[in-house]
């Protein structure tokens, strides 16, 4: 948008403001938060604070930036707030769990350090946040996010108070952080229709566990080398031999009293009766329709 068109709906914005910083306790601090939401509707590539401040007519840098970084307010009920207003608009038909890493330097710089980078497809200096995104087909907006605190970091007690890094942040991991962010949204009284993620998410068993146990509807990728085994199968774990090396892994050594053989999720065309496969349709996309085919039937989960 630029400036003439941010005017235009200036008003409009301004009730949208005074709902959402409703929680905001000074005057001062809810105008500068309508100084900065203007700023960042405004075009521009860079949406820095001192960009946005030489873009707008009323932008002071100094005050923007104590309002992001100095400012006493708390962030939760606002976003709570944002979160009651966008979900009725959105409808959304699942809730995505991503993360997403922007390209860093700099030791005081909290988060960043050496891990894999998406944004650059290898492993760089980095800031890591997971996010909890509801998502339609023609809309999504982030319900909650978290930035990853790398283990270097959660030990490095000179640089936590260097750069005021609270007490009770530590190294999670990832999935991890997402289950505590549903959680969160789960107090507010928001429940997902479905979860969705990527294989980075979905080939983890605690979280798939952790999502059945808290009765959630999910639906998550997983790595092609990953096998299924039928429900009634059990593991069985070989004899160590010697008190050298590591423990053998357990293994599937017999068949489920169905008589069902496991699937390995990379085969295309498993041997399996074409009556034994479900098949359905999850999307129109804008040129083709999407389908999915799987195996029917219980299955163990992947571990």
């Amino acid at each position: 948008m630029d400036l003439h068109e941010v005017r235009r709906v200036r008003a409009t914005l301004a009730l949208l403001v005074a709902d959402v910083l409703a929680s905001v306790p000074r005057k001062d601090q809810r105008a500068k938060g309508d100084c900065y939401l203007r700023g960042l509707m405004l075009d521009g590539r860079r949406k820095s604070i001192q960009a946005m401040a030489e873009r707008l007519p009323d932008g002071n840098e100094q005050n923007l930036q104590q309002f992001v970084n100095q400012s006493t307010w708390d962030p939760v009920p606002v976003q709570r707030r944002i979160n009651e207003r966008l979900l009725p608009l959105i409808r959304p038909l699942a809730w995505v769990i991503d993360d997403v890493s922007v390209p860093k330097d700099g030791r005081m710089s909290v988060g960043v350090a050496p891990q894999y980078c998406g944004a650059l497809g290898k492993r760089a200096n980095c800031q890591v946040a997971v996010s909890v995104h509801a998502a339609s087909d023609t809309a999504s907006c982030p319900l909650q996010w978290r930035l990853f605190l790398p283990g270097e970091w959660a030990a490095d007690s000179h640089r936590r108070t260097r750069t005021l890094v609270p007490p009770e942040v530590t190294h999670q991991e990832k999935w991890r952080l997402a289950l505590d962010m549903l959680d969160s949204l789960a107090d507010w009284g928001m429940t997902p229709p479905a979860v969705v993620a990527d294989a980075a998410y979905g080939t983890n068993a605690h979280l798939r566990a952790a999502l059945s146990e808290r009765g959630l509807t999910y639906v998550l990728s997983i790595r092609s080398d990953v096998s299924a085994h039928p429900f009634g199968t059990q593991p069985v774990a070989p004899d160590r031999k010697g008190d050298v090396g590591c423990w053998p892994q357990p293994r599937y050594r017999h068949k489920a009293p169905s008589g069902e053989s496991p699937v390995c999720w990379r085969n295309r065309r498993p041997r399996r009766h074409p009556r034994r496969h479900g098949c359905a349709t999850v999307s129109h996309g804008c040129r083709r329709t999407f389908c999915v085919r799987w195996p029917a039937g219980r299955f163990r989960r992947p571990a």
